[in-house]
């Protein structure tokens, strides 16, 4: 990011609180069985959810997973990509709190 002076100066760094809405039961997975369903590291779920790849959400009972939507759309994702996607994808940084 360049200031007017022309040079570059660091953004702070910091947490973003990302907007969680509760769903129905029927509706959400668990971050450990959404993990396992798309066969990844519970980390790595994190940081689709940060990414914005997948919905977090709350049941019920307030326990933090995805929507069952967004695994899913994950899953189809992930079978029907290109090679050079998904590169693309482990490659990408998390978007500014602008661009969202």
């Amino acid at each position: 990011m360049m200031c007017q002076s022309g040079r570059r100066h660091r953004r702070p760094h910091g947490y973003v609180l990302l907007k969680v809405e509760t769903v129905e039961d029927n509706a959400w997975k668990s971050q450990p069985d959404a993990a396992r369903r798309l066969g990844v590291l519970l980390a790595r779920l994190g940081m689709l959810i940060d990414s914005g790849h997948m919905t977090p959400a709350h049941n019920s009972a307030g326990r933090a997973g995805a929507t069952i939507a967004s695994v899913h759309a994950e899953e189809v994702w992930r079978v029907h990509a290109t090679a050079r996607a998904k590169a693309g994808c482990l490659l990408k940084t998390r978007s500014t709190d602008s661009d969202r």
